[in-house]
């Protein structure tokens, strides 16, 4: 028996691998994070129980996956994105290894790669930024040390910035002293999923951009060079002079 963590994608069904739909069609017990996972990524499925963890603490959850380990059931466990990151499966998989249930994780989409497909952008051009940085706003949860906004902002590589729709004027004024005010910044709510939606702007006019649209949560930031710039170095992977194994 083993426990999968199943990275289901941003929110479109179809950016699900095959190995995490084969699973979630084969496992006889799944247990998804319905705030955050369509119920259409679990179409198909054959299991015989299916629990919503939306509403459960992280000891149900683990007696859940304890009991079906008793009864010798694979289990789905799906959550939003790539579970590895934001997806709270540490203090789960502490807890497996402390009850010696066997466990994998099967990646998934991020909300990053998503929202870059949606902006029709590459997040690491050539002389722009060759470095992507993902973090989240320190609101309830303070970071660890180093990590504050406005140190990492000191790289100015492309940004992703979770959870800081609600903050974006605290936000905006930690990155623009590294960045200036006429970087490029996007703010995109619910990417791949139907009512999907996006603002494009800088960080001099962005507040006022997102404040019209009504974006309250479930939105990633995305700040950088790299948005929207056409000025860039070619990549000399691709240079008809540049030659590897495959290129002689």
């Amino acid at each position: 028996m083993t426990v999968y963590f199943i990275g289901a994608g941003p929110g479109d069904p179809d950016l699900i691998t095959v190995k995490g739909q084969r699973l979630i069609r084969t496992c006889p017990v799944i247990i998804y994070a319905g705030s955050l996972v369509p119920e259409a990524v679990l179409q198909g499925h054959q299991a015989v129980q299916v629990i919503n963890s939306a509403e459960l603490h992280l000891e149900q959850i683990i007696a859940l996956m304890k009991s079906a380990h008793a009864h010798g059931q694979d289990v789905a466990r799906v959550h939003s994105g790539d579970p590895s990151l934001y997806g709270a499966i540490g203090e789960q998989i502490r807890c497996l290894r402390e009850l010696s249930i066997p466990f994998e994780i099967i990646p998934g989409v991020t909300a990053t790669a998503a929202c870059a497909a949606l902006l029709g952008t590459e997040l690491t051009l050539p002389d722009i930024s060759q470095s992507v940085i993902l973090t989240r706003y320190a609101d309830k949860t303070a970071m660890p040390v180093g990590e504050d906004l406005g140190e990492l902002a000191r790289h100015t590589a492309t940004m992703a910035i979770h959870l800081g729709v609600n903050n974006l004027g605290k936000i905006v004024a930690e990155l623009t002293p590294h960045y200036g005010d006429d970087c490029p910044i996007a703010v995109v709510h619910r990417a791949s999923w139907p009512d999907q939606d996006w603002v494009i702007g800088t960080l001099a006019d962005i507040e006022a951009k997102v404040a019209v649209k009504g974006f309250r949560r479930t939105a990633l930031i995305l700040v950088g060079r790299v948005l929207g710039n056409d000025v860039f170095s070619e990549s000399s992977l691709y240079h008809a002079g540049h030659a590897h194994v495959y290129r002689p």
